[in-house]
């Protein structure tokens, strides 16, 4: 079976090297193998694969922002002229505060996440995305909290167990 894009899917062994990696994702290449009790080679074959396709893209830190002083996250859903997706995203790009912007369909086109240090900081980064040129409107939703933050955990936890 390969995935839409050509490549083969994530097997057990990726999804167990990848759940290793979530936990330690300093962990060396060698320690990796010894854990998994395969060889170094296959260890770096499939990080090279994985990395390749576009499946793994790094191991950034993952950030608290409000523990680095943005405190308040924020949703918003655009609408935007036809024909300038990818100017206005390019424009949101440069607002620092903006952290994800996705295509969407249904209401709005663009769903925006943003960030800010507090109620005051997020009406001067909802009025630079209104500025935006091709932004015709926009509808924001403070997040209270974050009951389930981003994972992928589950998804690789269900495929290295598939085997």
């Amino acid at each position: 079976m390969s995935t839409t894009n050509g490549q083969e899917p994530l097997d057990e062994l990726d999804a167990r090297l990848l759940l290793l990696l979530s936990d330690e994702p300093r962990l060396p290449v060698l320690e990796c193998s010894r854990r998994l009790g395969v060889a170094r080679g296959t260890v770096q074959a499939r990080m090279d694969r994985m990395i390749h396709y576009g499946m793994l893209r790094g191991f950034p830190p993952e950030l608290d922002l409000a523990a680095v002083g943005y405190g308040l996250t924020a949703f918003a859903v655009l609408e935007i002229a036809q024909g300038q997706r990818g100017s206005v995203a390019e424009q949101l790009a440069a607002i620092d505060e903006v952290c994800e912007v996705h295509a969407t369909t249904g209401q709005g086109d663009l769903f925006v996440r943003m960030v800010a240090r507090s109620n005051d900081d997020l009406q001067r980064v909802i009025d630079r995305v209104v500025a935006v040129t091709g932004v015709l409107r926009t509808s924001t939703s403070i997040a209270l909290s974050t009951p389930v933050p981003p994972r992928v955990r589950p998804l690789l936890e269900r495929l290295a167990d598939s085997e």
